[in-house]
Order: structure tokens, then sequence, then C-alpha cells
């Protein structure tokens, strides 16, 4: 466990707090006079969460702390939180649920994408798209989560989301077209060497079994020549 790490970890427990913060009727704080609604407190738990994401791994590759766990753990977390934040969303009503069904489907279908490579041997980084992505998801949840209780920021909100969608798409064709022209030629490549590697033993198999017949068919004419008996015709006097 490090620092980098920790703050992965933090950021799926803000995931919990988000969804509670947005999901609940009535949560008003009072600070210095001032009335701090439910939006407000989604939002700073969700910038917040944000700002792990991109601490950890400077952190992460700074200090030269890069983990196994923290690999795998990282962008699950970064899942988790944008998931939870999106569905939030659908339930209060400000944003459509065929957007969070997509960008929700598009995470899953990426991640069995990295998954598989993964298994083949090879691994799948992110592209600039999806850095695109995920920075403009930041702010289009962001000005949805305001428009919550200020329809002013409804109508930014939905252009950021569209672009959201735009990068979604195009960052999981990116994935799959990455995907397409390492793993599955290289799953041909195997699957070729196999079919070859099992017709060379049919060949030697069948060698040996021709083998094997030639010399039991010599091997009982030289027992008929030793062995059997030569009858004389009888001589006439």
């Amino acid at each position: 466990m490090n620092l980098p790490n920790a703050l992965t970890i933090l950021r799926i427990f803000f995931v919990p707090l988000l969804v509670a913060a947005l999901v609940q009727e009535d949560v008003l704080f009072s600070l210095g006079g001032y009335t701090i609604t439910k939006e407000w407190v989604a939002l700073a738990i969700f910038l917040t969460a944000a700002a792990t994401d991109s601490l950890d791994g400077y952190l992460a590759r700074r200090w030269r702390q890069v983990t196994t766990i923290g690999t795998l753990l990282d962008p699950i977390a970064d899942k988790l939180l944008v998931s939870a934040a999106l569905i939030s969303l659908v339930q209060v009503r400000v944003l459509p649920g065929w957007m969070a069904i997509l960008i929700v489907g598009r995470e899953f279908a990426v991640s069995g994408l990295r998954s598989i490579a993964a298994a083949e041997g090879y691994t799948i980084r992110a592209s600039d798209l999806g850095k695109t992505k995920m920075a403009s998801q930041v702010a289009a949840i962001s000005c949805m989560l305001l428009s919550v209780r200020h329809a002013a920021w409804r109508t930014p909100g939905m252009v950021l989301m569209w672009g959201v969608v735009f990068f979604a798409v195009a960052s999981a064709i990116s994935y799959f077209h990455k995907f397409w022209r390492k793993v599955d030629e290289s799953v041909k490549n195997r699957r070729r060497r196999e079919l070859l590697q099992l017709e060379r033993r049919r060949q030697r198999a069948e060698m040996r079994r021709h083998r094997g017949s030639v010399e039991s068919v010599g091997g009982a004419a030289g027992l008929g020549r030793s062995g059997g008996t030569i009858l004389k015709p009888p001589e006439v006097s």
C-alpha cells in the first residue's frame, strides 16, 4: 500500500457518498451564513474524486510506485465514479437515460476488450480520444450536477454531454480497431500454428503406422522362408 493506491481506493469510497448526496431529497448545510444544497455537496465530492484520478497517476509515475493493484483498480475506480454520477443524474431526471446507458455500456465494452487483450499478452493503452473523453465527462457531469437546482446550467451541460457521447463512440471505435488489428491477428496466427502442429503430428503418426505395417509384412515373409518345409517330388526308378 502506497499513497497513489490509497488515493485510488479513496476514490472508490467517494462513490456511495456521491450517490447519497445527490439522490437524497433534503441535504442542506450551513457554512458561514451560506446554505449549501445537495448539488453543491455532490459537485464537491465529484471534483475531489476526479482530482485524485490525476493525482494518483502523477505520483505513481513520479515516485516510481506503479503497482499491479494500482493498475487494476485505477480504471475500475474511474468507471465506478462516472457510472454512479450518470445513473444518479438519471434518477433525479436531469439526464436522458439513453445517454447514461450508452456511456456506461461503452465503459464495460472497452474493459472487456482490454481484459481479452491482456489474456493474449497485449496491452491496449488509453488513446488520446479516451483521455479527452474523461476530461469532457468531468466538465459535463459538473454542469449537469449544477443544473439539478439551477436551470441555467442545463443547456451547457447538455452540449457537453453530447460531446461526451461523441468522444465515447469515437474512442470505442479506436479501441475496437486496435483490438482487431493486434489481438485478432494474433489469435488467428496462433490457431494456424496449432492446426499445422496437429497436421504434422497426424502425418508422423501415419508414417509410424505405415512403417510398422511394412515391418510386420517383412517379418512374416522372412519367417516363411526360414521355417517352411520344402517337399521334393519322389524319384522314379
